[in-house]
């Protein structure tokens, strides 16, 4: 049986009390956009934010050196990926 790759989700959550769209690769956090003022104040998106875990940037840093560890950081490393197309618009090259 072949692996068919990893899952990239993402959803709104805090970062250090900041609304942000955090990216997940296997449940993990390993990068996040930042949003426009709009967004920053939208109900729903504030509301996504409450229910969601919130993240420090010391959290992002932690998670990040252990992916980049395993060679599973999905920015820095070819990773499999089910769907890449949900990747942050930046790591696009």
């Amino acid at each position: 049986m072949t692996f068919p790759g990893y899952q990239i989700t993402s959803m709104h959550c805090f970062c250090d009390s900041i609304p942000v769209k955090m990216y997940f690769i296997s449940s993990l956090p390993f990068a996040f956009d930042n949003l426009e003022d709009d967004e920053k104040n939208d109900k729903w998106i504030l509301s996504e934010c409450a229910m969601n875990v919130e993240y420090t940037m010391e959290d992002l840093y932690r998670i990040s050196d252990y992916l980049i560890m395993e060679e599973a950081h999905p920015l820095l490393f070819e990773v499999p990926l089910i769907n890449p197309e949900l990747l942050p618009d930046d790591s696009v090259s």
